[in-house]
């Protein structure tokens, strides 16, 4: 199954990967207005980590063997048969956090919504034949492929 692996020895920190994904998952699909008219404002499924002189976007790598899948007792992240793919459904997150304790690469983040905090990762843009981030990386420090 193909997943966005980053190359940190390119990355520099640029954070394009964040804006493309906001803008990826906002209403408009346009930066702009999706910064300054939508509330609430998307938010990123991917975060840059900056730690001189290194930096590297941290995204879900939708594991063989999905810890966080494991972890997550009420069926909140699945594995889609079809695709591959760990899902999120954030309608049904708790918010206990056991996915984000334990995911080994830190991919998985928490935001507010309605009022209650629920889990947050990459979807790898199920519309979109190359994610949002691979596309726009100006260093090519982010790939779409198989590593088996």
């Amino acid at each position: 199954m193909k997943v966005v692996y980053p190359r940190e020895q390119w990355c520099v920190a640029c954070n394009l990967c964040e804006v493309a994904c906001k803008t990826e998952h906002s209403k408009t699909k346009d930066p702009l207005k999706s910064y300054l008219m939508e509330k609430p404002r998307p938010l990123s499924k991917t975060k840059v980590e900056y730690r001189s002189p290194v930096s590297i976007s941290i995204m879900c790598r939708h594991c063989a063997e999905a810890e966080c899948v494991e972890a997550c007792k009420n069926g909140t992240l699945t594995r889609n048969g079809k695709t591959g793919r760990i899902e999120l459904n954030q309608d049904k997150c708790l918010g206990c956090w056991m996915c984000i304790m334990a995911c080994p690469y830190g991919a998985i983040s928490q935001f507010t919504k309605d009022d209650r905090a629920v889990a947050n990762k990459c979807d790898l843009c199920p519309d979109r034949e190359i994610p949002a981030c691979v596309t726009v990386c100006p260093n090519r420090a982010l790939v779409f492929e198989d590593r088996g």
